[in-house]
């Protein structure tokens, strides 16, 4: 029989038969189905296109001899594009393309956050400004088949579960991952799970009540964070990081004695952007501080576990637990298919029952537990012990290449985990002027102004690591940008 390149109208949509099948207890060589890398090759060509017009692709056929793959294995990855509508096919004439155009998402606002959004979505552009760490290594396939595995485990639920807090499968593995002794100890009741991180932010922040409360907040801090306390009306007060990753003690101490503080919003361990770790002696010191005035912590954990080396105590394992809330998401580590965040707290359970009942988060809990059986079989420890080792080698390359382009416009601390980098300009630049020139150039970087609301960091900007399409050409174009912006 003779294959056509064009597939007939109505082919089976199925998966090809060839692709492999892989199994969540395996290694990432194992970890994707052979469309999905024809599937991602698509979408990287059709990106590089920049017109308007229609774009003929390449054959079934010419992309299976160039990529060593079935024709059917090609087809079904054409399918899905076409399903998303970014292809369409014509009978006997093959595939086409027609690309969003880039001038559709180009915003007038002058607003920093705004245009780095939009920027970042449009076809062909080099994002430099995110911070995705398991974009080099995802949980999503292994934690898509447990959850197909689990649809079939399970009986069909004749009326939906009412678990407003979460799924207690998942809520006490969380518990026993953060139960570190005697002391220190979780149970699921101390668990809250929400749609995402954001969600479960704005509903603690109105279980705190912080509306007018002054909270202090590490400097860089991320911008989601900064600007969800700001709608809420919290008064921020932020404190700088320095060089080696700690605060300047003395000068907090003053602040303490003299300003109303309720909380302290700061990371576990390792700090993001700047990919710091704060000093076992500083953590130590803090804690006091925080005891002796009776301020609250509120613990990041997003990045807790992408620290490279140890990091010893984390700052919940110091401070008083019973003015302690720690807060994280799954979807920096696993991907974008575990996108709900979490919180532990001891001592806040009325109130917070009271507001994740108001919110009504309707979540899947097959997926919840999907998540819970990657916790309890170690499967999420052999998946970050790989995923440490993948951030590491990519961010010494990355460091290589500043090393080499950049040596003389930006200055840096090495980071000690993480996908991100936070540079400081060595001379005076106008920061705004040089973000500009690189989105003529379609990449985005992340301006330093974006990580504080009281005018800090205007010399710095994040870039990330995990990029690597075109990146030695795109850091000398940030280094011309950067000389060409310099201040007098």
């Amino acid at each position: 029989m003779i294959v056509s390149d064009t597939p007939k109208p109505g082919a089976d949509s199925s998966a090809p038969q060839d692709a492999p099948q892989p199994s969540p207890d395996k290694g990432r060589k194992h970890s994707d189905f052979a469309y999905q890398a024809v599937y991602r090759y698509l979408v990287s060509l059709i990106s590089e296109i920049e017109t308007d017009a229609r774009v003929k692709l390449p054959s079934l056929r010419q992309l299976a001899e160039r990529l060593d793959v079935s024709i059917s294995t090609i087809q079904y990855a054409y399918s899905l594009l076409e399903k998303e509508g970014r292809v369409y096919s014509l009978a006997k004439s093959g595939y086409y393309a027609l690309p969003v155009s880039g001038v559709s998402f180009v915003s007038g606002s002058a607003d920093v956050l705004e245009r780095l959004y939009v920027h970042s979505r449009r076809p062909g552009t080099l994002v430099l400004s995110s911070d995705e760490p398991a974009l080099l290594l995802s949980l999503d396939n292994p934690l898509l088949l447990l959850e197909r595995e689990l649809v079939r485990q399970y009986p069909r639920q004749q009326a939906p579960q009412f678990q407003p807090f979460g799924e207690l499968e998942l809520r006490t593995a969380l518990a026993v991952r953060y139960t570190t002794s005697a002391q220190r100890y979780w149970h699921a009741d101390d668990v809250y799970i929400g749609a995402d991180l954001r969600s479960v932010l704005e509903t603690l922040m109105a279980a705190l009540s912080l509306k007018h409360a002054t909270v202090l907040v590490e400097s860089p801090c991320d911008w989601v964070i900064l600007r969800l306390l700001q709608a809420g009306g919290v008064n921020i007060v932020e404190l700088p990081l320095l060089d080696d990753g700690g605060f300047d003690l003395v000068a907090l101490e003053h602040l303490l004695q003299t300003q109303p503080v309720k909380l302290l919003l700061m990371s576990s361990g390792l700090s993001v952007p700047r990919g710091s770790l704060m000093p076992l002696a500083q953590r130590q010191h803090l804690a006091r501080l925080l005891e002796r005035f009776g301020i609250w912590l509120l613990e990041n954990d997003s990045h807790g576990e992408c620290a490279f080396e140890p990091g010893g105590p984390r700052m919940r394992d110091l401070v008083d637990p019973d003015r302690l809330v720690v807060f994280a998401s799954f979807e920096r580590i696993m991907g974008a298919e575990a996108p709900f965040g979490y919180l532990l707290s001891r001592h806040l359970g009325a109130e917070l029952q009271r507001h994740f009942l108001l919110r009504s988060f309707r979540m899947s809990p097959t997926r919840q537990k999907a998540i819970a059986r990657l916790y309890s079989s170690g499967r999420i420890d052999q998946h970050l012990a790989t995923l440490r080792r993948l951030l590491q080698e990519r961010m010494t390359h990355m460091i290589g290449l500043l090393g080499e382009r950049l040596c003389d416009s930006l200055a840096f601390v090495p980071p000690q985990g993480g996908a991100t980098v936070w540079a400081q300009a060595s001379r005076p630049v106008d920061m705004r002027k040089v973000f500009e020139r690189l989105l003529e150039r379609k990449i985005v970087v992340a301006p330093g102004e974006l990580f504080s609301l009281h005018g800090l960091h205007q010399q710095h900007l994040r870039l990330c690591s995990t990029s690597h399409r075109h990146l030695d050409q795109a850091l000398g174009v940030l280094a011309d940008a950067l000389r060409l912006e310099q201040l007098d």
